[in-house]
């Protein structure tokens, strides 16, 4: 597991640990990669959740992205097509909504299409209550899998998609912390 302890201890390896092994179960085939990234924030939960939970508006919080437009309802099975911004080994990615769990904060999407090297990706993100500066926090904790793409090696699949995914969890973490400083602690509404 890969992270920002942001000067945490030892205890809360060890919390993040077990919300791994409970909520990050990913089926890990022979030429696939996999790996999980924590980063704490100093955000409640409700905050952030209203941001990582808009799979109709992942342009909120991801820098990368440039547009998404969301095929049906907000619902397990929905597609969006992402348009990624230039820069980037990608133009398009259609991505399917697996899970969206607004009692325990679980967000789970498979890309199943679109113009990039992610082939076979899932991704699960979950979110965690922690006290952070004697304040409520959110430990944010996304995993993935992945296909290693011909001519890399799983430390350089892994090494791109972690790279990436902690650019998104600190435009997360800005933004919701940049929210909380507003004392906007209610959930967002965008």
């Amino acid at each position: 597991m890969n992270g920002n302890s942001n000067g945490f201890g030892s205890g809360a390896a060890v919390v993040a640990s077990e919300y791994v092994r409970r909520h990050h179960r990913h089926e890990i085939g022979e030429n696939q990669c996999s790996s999980a990234l924590v980063k704490h924030i100093k955000a409640p939960v409700p905050l952030v959740w209203s941001l990582v939970r808009r799979f109709d508006q992942p342009q909120k919080y991801k820098p990368f992205v440039s547009r998404c437009v969301v095929q049906g309802n907000l619902e397990i099975g929905s597609l969006r097509e992402v348009d990624v911004k230039s820069g980037l080994p990608a133009t398009t990615s259609t991505e399917r909504l697996e899970l969206l769990d607004d009692d325990e904060h679980i967000l789970s999407i498979r890309i199943v299409g679109g113009d990039h090297r992610l082939k076979n990706y899932s991704s699960i993100s979950s979110l965690h209550p922690e006290i952070i500066d004697g304040r409520p926090g959110t430990l944010v904790i996304e995993s993935f899998v992945v296909d290693v793409p011909e001519g890399n090696t799983k430390d350089e699949t892994c090494y791109f998609v972690e790279a990436l995914i902690k650019c998104n969890l600190k435009s997360l973490a800005d933004v919701s912390e940049g929210l909380a400083v507003q004392d906007r602690t209610e959930p967002i509404h965008l």
